[in-house]
């Protein structure tokens, strides 16, 4: 009889805690198929004993995209349905989304067993019933086999994880959400601690853990972004450091970050570049942010998704994931890449007023078209070389890009990134203290136990009382170190 994981001690062994039950499901729509939501039976011998549910756009082309997305504890699949915004970007972008949904009948509170050889493993248990939703999507959709992708909250996201070191030629991405690293417990005894605080690994450690899940495999690998908050109490951001570690050793890139951004939300994205300068991992770190799924509701490009209970008004996680995936039909970090053109080289900035930052960069041979993209987001697509932004706000800091595009549509890797400041604003001031005063004060931030600047996002070392730093403000809210300096 299959193992079923029915007494557990302590809710947050498994993600969420007891005390949210009743309020969760009260907050969530029934299992049952709602608003294009359909269920899907027959789909293979399912030894996981899950639920298949899918959300196909009308119209929906062979050959598409298709992602899997999985729940947290104590959800349902209609509820992720409802609430992350994973709809809104397949109708806009054209892809399928399958989600799979575990039930009490295999654990006391709905979780996915990330923490169960007998579940998360290649071949066995319910991994083995989402490969075989993957595989009925691209036999019954025409999905394409190439894009392919999971995501996941809480124990979905450490059930994510597990899927993409067991299954790395199925899945070309996936994107963890206050989640686990891959094989971070093999037992309930373990799994407490993993979500508390996962074991003091290596990166290699780490990435051994990935290689020993398909022994034999030797890439390509998964793209992985990692979503984390910073006030997470149920799983802790030292998982979210463990995954950084664990995929960019199995990419064998290094920790140190290619690049740092400040995103929507009180949001810090830092990249970290595969050997052809393309995004491989990235980590999103929401500060403030508790346990859940990071959405922004409202009508804008980057926003999607509802708040409910797990599902935390921040970012729109969602729209940031499709678009380091290439789901939005560009490919700044997903998909295989083709014959994609080179990047842009010699971007920087030309000039700056109080309201407009003037850029330009070499020109790519076969380009047909240029996308610039602010802070993250695309803002325009001129035909030259040459951009001015306009609207902006004076003194104040903006992160640049820019990739070619081809006569097909398909994007480049991404430029390097350039600054601006437009004029205007406070004057420089200088403020010497240790790295917790700064973080006390507002001026840095903490991440894996290391404190970043807030606007540079310059590494200022340990967070404590021993390390001091000065630190130059300007514009407001830009912080530089400036220990061999610093004048007003």
């Amino acid at each position: 009889m299959r193992r079923l994981f029915r007494r557990i001690a302590s809710t947050a062994v498994l993600g969420l805690v007891a005390a949210t039950l009743s309020a969760t499901a009260a907050a969530q729509p029934a299992a049952a198929a709602a608003g294009g939501l359909q269920q899907v039976t027959g789909f293979g011998s399912n030894p996981g004993n899950l639920q298949m549910y899918e959300y196909t756009p009308a119209g929906l082309p062979a050959n598409a995209p298709l992602v899997v997305a999985l729940h947290g504890c104590a959800q349902t699949a209609d509820a992720y349905y409802a609430n992350s915004g994973w709809p809104k970007f397949a109708d806009q972008w054209g892809f399928d989304v399958v989600f799979p949904q575990t039930t009490s009948a295999n654990n006391a509170l709905s979780c996915f067993g990330w923490f169960d050889p007998a579940e998360d493993s290649r071949g066995k248990g319910e991994a083995a019933s989402i490969v075989q939703m993957v595989e009925h999507a691209k036999q019954s959709r025409g999905s394409d086999g190439r894009r392919v992708y999971v995501t996941g909250l809480s124990a979905g996201g450490g059930m994510t994880a597990d899927l993409l070191a067991a299954y790395p030629d199925v899945f070309a991405g996936g994107s963890v959400a206050s989640g686990l690293p891959a094989q971070c417990a093999t037992s309930q005894a373990a799994a407490s601690g993993c979500q508390t605080g996962p074991q003091k690994l290596n990166p290699a450690q780490w990435g051994d853990k990935v290689r020993g899940a398909y022994p034999g495999y030797t890439g390509p690998w998964p793209r992985v972004a990692i979503w984390q908050g910073t006030s997470d109490y149920t799983v802790y951001p030292a998982n979210a450091t463990a995954l950084r570690d664990q995929w960019t050793d199995v990419w064998g890139i290094g920790q140190t970050p290619s690049s740092t951004d400040t995103l929507p939300g009180n949001t810090t994205r830092s990249v970290y570049n595969d050997a052809a300068g393309r995004p491989a991992v990235e980590t999103y770190s929401v500060s403030g942010m508790g346990h859940g799924l990071p959405v922004s509701p409202g009508s804008g490009a980057d926003q999607c998704g509802t708040t409910a209970a797990y599902f935390l008004k921040t970012i729109c996680s969602t729209y940031y994931t499709g678009v380091f995936w290439g789901l939005d039909g560009g490919n700044p970090g997903g998909g295989d890449g083709g014959e994609a053109l080179p990047a842009p080289a010699g971007v920087k900035v030309t000039g700056v007023t109080g309201t407009t930052a003037s850029l330009s960069w070499n020109a790519v041979g076969g380009a047909a078209s240029y996308a610039v993209f602010r802070n993250g987001t695309k803002i325009a697509s001129p035909a030259g070389t040459t951009y001015t932004d306009t609207g902006l706000t004076a003194g104040s800091t903006y992160r640049y890009t820019v990739a070619a595009v081809d006569g097909s549509g398909t994007l480049s890797a991404a430029s390097a990134q350039v600054t601006a400041v437009t004029t205007g604003g406070v004057t420089a001031r200088c403020f010497t203290a240790t790295n917790y005063a700064h973080v006390a004060a507002g001026r840095a931030h903490t991440t894996g136990g290391y404190v970043y600047a807030n606007g540079s996002e310059a590494n200022m070392g340990l967070y404590n009382v021993f390390v001091t730093h000065t630190l130059k403000e300007s514009p407001a809210g830009y912080f530089v170190i400036a220990d061999s300096g610093c004048t007003g």
